[in-house]
């Protein structure tokens, strides 16, 4: 049996498609947390254009979603976040804002996603476990835990994204 390698050359339509709904979905996250990290920067979080009402997570929302989840009795990171985290949101707060507009500017560009996802998972992951066993919506957070994962994984940057030109530039040492 003859082993085949895949070449580093133009990718085939199904894998074009792939990579493109791959580079959507770091689109639409990076929107996400672009959108979250704009409301923390101008302090809103309800949002009503008259024809469309919504709310993001500004800071005030970010401390009370931390500060619910630390309630919870999961530890060591009930301690953490309560003792750490929340005792020096005057730090954090700037901290999760200047974090998020980082992982939407990465993502939105397609430069180091993977890494981005890996820092997304662990800013959302850790509330997600100390809520496990809160009685929240079955999806509430595997909805953005898992698309992250795949992020994580696949190279998504590399379509539609600087990943794929800095893959090209490093002869495909490019980690991302």
């Amino acid at each position: 049996m003859q082993e085949t390698t895949q070449s580093a050359g133009p990718l085939s339509a199904p894998h074009r498609s792939l990579a493109g709904g791959f580079a959507a979905l770091r689109i639409l996250f990076g929107l996400v947390y672009l959108s979250n990290a704009l409301a923390k920067l101008v302090g809103t979080a309800n949002y009503d254009l008259g024809f469309f009402s919504f709310n993001l997570i500004n800071r005030d929302t970010a401390r009370s979603i931390l500060d619910g989840a630390s309630r919870e009795t999961f530890e060591p990171l009930k301690s953490i976040y309560q003792d750490f985290v929340l005792g020096n949101w005057g730090f954090f707060q700037w901290f999760l804002t200047v974090t998020e507009l980082a992982i939407a500017v990465l993502l939105l560009l397609g430069i180091a996603s993977r890494l981005a996802a890996v820092v997304a998972l662990g800013l959302i992951g850790p509330i997600w476990v100390m809520l496990w066993d809160s009685g929240l919506y079955l999806w509430q957070y595997p909805v953005e835990l898992i698309p992250l994962a795949i992020l994580a994984i696949v190279p998504a940057g590399r379509a539609v994204g600087l990943d794929g030109k800095l893959a090209a530039r490093f002869k495909g040492r490019w980690p991302f």
